[in-house]
């Protein structure tokens, strides 16, 4: 087994930071988190078996490690997609096994319809299009109905016309006074919507030297910009996929990205297995989601 990480020069500024897991005989993986803008980290580790499986984790453009840190310059879908496939053929891996949730699923996707031949099998969790339509349906109704006082929370604060639109800006000022309160806020609204029992389902205020969170900057700027996807993209061009395997593995209580948008995935890419993990909400940390998807990843292997 072998671990070592280093600094991928992607261009127009952006330094990559990649970290290589397990057997470099084994089978090619890369791994996208979520987000946009989270990062991976060491317990992602714990999908993958360090003898069957070569894991390639890479903080996209902006996030975790890479440099410089939360930069949105030259930081759209597009770039994150030629970054991918330029790491691949830097690594001299003829194909991988694509393995990402949320964020990291909408990513995989437009990556995997771009590159079909690079891929040796998709596993993806909670499944996000990409779309504006799943944003109100997650951050306005289901918020509204499950967690009415972080509703409010967000009209008092972004209005009650295009409060998504309004708080993601409020995020993108340059401005602390206003972005530091909108910022924290999203982000508790984001982890309440995230478990199925979560721990805190309130807004609280945080001290004035509280360590911002990095996600909120990186998802207002492409939630604002539609993912830097065309409507329905991904839907549209799921029959690039054919003769990919993939294992789609959805929580069935998932408020963030519920059943229904990989059902529609599934239903155009008929090589898909849809898999459903009951009683578990949308985090990777939900019971039963980890183990899920690592099996996912084992079956994927053996392809």
């Amino acid at each position: 087994m072998s671990e070592r990480s280093f600094f991928f020069d992607a261009g127009e500024g952006h330094s990559l930071h990649v970290a290589l897991f397990g057997n470099p005989g084994g089978v090619p993986v890369v791994f996208l988190h979520g987000g946009p803008g989270s990062g991976c980290n060491p317990g992602q580790r714990a999908l993958f078996d360090p003898e069957r499986h070569f894991v390639v984790f890479v903080d996209q453009r902006g996030a975790g490690k890479s440099l410089p840190p939360r930069s949105r310059d030259a930081n759209t879908t597009a770039h994150l997609i030629r970054d991918l496939e330029a790491l691949r053929q830097d690594l001299t891996l003829p194909r991988w096994l694509v393995v990402g949730g949320s964020w990291g699923a909408t990513l995989g996707l437009a990556y995997a319809q771009a590159h079909p031949a690079a891929c040796l099998g998709l596993a993806l969790r909670a499944v996000f299009l990409g779309t504006r339509a799943e944003l109100e349906a997650a951050f306005v109704t289901r918020l509204s109905t499950f967690y009415p006082d972080l509703f409010a929370a967000l009209l008092a604060r972004a209005g009650q016309q295009a409060p998504l639109e309004a708080i993601w800006r409020q995020i993108l000022d340059p401005d602390p006074q206003i972005h530091r309160p909108a910022a924290f806020l999203w982000y508790d609204i984001e982890r309440a919507l995230s478990e199925l029992r979560p721990a805190s389902t309130t807004h609280s205020l945080r001290a004035a030297d509280a360590p911002l969170p990095a996600t909120p900057f990186m998802e207002a700027s492409y939630f604002l910009n539609d993912c830097y996807l065309q409507p329905g993209e991904l839907l549209k061009n799921a029959g690039k996929l054919a003769g990919i395997p993939g294992i789609l593995l959805q929580s069935r209580y998932d408020l963030l990205c519920p059943p229904c948008g990989t059902a529609a995935l599934a239903a155009r890419w008929p090589e898909a297995e849809l898999r459903f993990v009951e009683a578990a909400g949308h985090s990777l940390s939900e019971p039963g989601v980890t183990a899920a998807l690592r099996q996912a990843i084992r079956d994927l292997s053996k392809v």
